[in-house]
């Protein structure tokens, strides 16, 4: 079975810091390795629309900021196929089919979709198309045949949502569909990225967010202001790096040889520190003598390693907007070519290919002639 890859963003805004370690940064590594024979990234502007229906120019404007974001993060159109979800058609006629196969109660159980209700406030008026974006996931997934998907752990029930459905078709129909399994980061730290306050999610809406595109000053500014141990009010107090979000994002970004390339943030007026490596960091902030701005400092460098040539790279692709556009024109007619042969299968496993079903027509023929 060929090893085929599928994950995408909503476009409602720049992608951030916690995207890419939740998902974009292996990407590009799962790309790049040429372990995988396909790879399909989109763009879900249609799933976008569901909770922003009165505001359609946010998700159109947001397109290319998302697709930017790509191209700075080091996904390769040669090597990846990124394409926009509203372009391919097939994909809405095989959500109307999959909505056959799962009942209104099974999707109100799903733990992810309950968990964005109650963060949008929907209540009783939560859209039609929202509520049902579990099944709009699965026919993204399955129209691909992907049968790997990396995510973060929050979409892991979005996951088991397309497995159900994928079995209920196949049990009913035939082994047409791909179970897709679930790919997370290998580092714990970069399961769920808390926001730069500290809140459990990194959120566009509640401002605490570090996007990929922030130039350094806006980094700088939003490091410094981050949320630390609250109980670590003097230099000298011990700190706690448990639940201090500054350690997190270190947890997530920090290497080994960024001690030895940023050993300065460590050098102050009254004391200096030499570290080797994290462990060594947190022990010290534990023990108390070590203060938050020195952490920050180096935190901050941390992060423009990784941001500095992104932003580079968003820069060169900004200045051709057209091939930009011209790329996801291209990505489009692939994924929609491989999408269509899947729901040729899907149709002719429901028996609804009619015109291509020569047999049928022969034999309906000789029904009614003999009739």
């Amino acid at each position: 079975m060929k090893k085929i890859i599928l994950t995408g963003d909503r476009p409602t805004g720049r992608l951030h810091i916690g995207h890419y370690v939740g998902s974009l940064r292996r990407r590009v590594e799962l790309q790049n390795s040429g372990e995988y024979d396909e790879i399909y990234v989109f763009i879900a502007d249609a799933q976008a629309l569901t909770d922003n229906i009165d505001n359609p120019e946010k998700v159109r404007q947001n397109v290319i900021e998302v697709a930017l974001d790509y191209l700075a993060a080091g996904l390769d159109p040669e090597k990846t196929t990124i394409f926009i979800q509203s372009q391919i058609p097939e994909l809405c006629e095989l959500s109307f089919y999959y909505m056959d196969l799962v009942t209104v109660s099974r999707l109100q159980r799903n733990p992810t979709v309950k968990t964005e209700i109650k963060m949008r406030g929907f209540n009783e008026s939560i859209p039609v198309g929202f509520f049902t974006y579990p099944i709009s996931q699965a026919a993204d997934i399955t129209a691909f045949k992907a049968n790997i998907v990396p995510v973060g752990e929050d979409q892991e029930p979005m996951l088991e949502q397309a497995r159900e459905i994928v079995r209920k078709f196949n049990s009913v129909y035939g082994p047409v569909l791909v179970e897709p399994e679930i790919l997370l980061p290998e580092n714990s730290a970069c399961l769920r990225l808390p926001g730069t306050d500290g809140k459990a999610k990194m959120s566009k809406s509640l401002g605490n967010c570090i996007y990929l595109s922030d130039p350094s000053d806006v980094v700088w500014a939003k490091v410094k202001g981050m949320y630390t141990d609250p109980g670590h009010l003097q230099v000298s107090d011990p700190g706690k790096v448990e639940g201090n979000t500054v350690f997190t994002y270190l947890d997530a970004f920090c290497r080994p040889e960024h001690f030895g390339r940023f050993a300065d943030c460590f050098v102050g007026k009254k004391q200096s520190f030499t570290f080797n490596s994290l462990d060594e960091l947190k022990d010290q902030y534990r023990a108390g003598g070590l203060g938050d701005m020195m952490v920050k400092k180096f935190l901050y460098e941390v992060l423009e390693d990784t941001l500095a040539p992104m932003r580079a790279r968003r820069a060169m692709f900004e200045q051709d907007i057209p091939a930009v556009y011209e790329m996801l024109r291209k990505g489009c007619e692939r994924a929609r070519a491989k999408a269509s042969k899947t729901l040729a299968e899907v149709r002719n496993a429901m028996k609804i290919n009619y015109f291509d079903d020569a047999e049928l027509i022969s034999q309906q023929s000789e029904m009614f002639k003999n009739k």
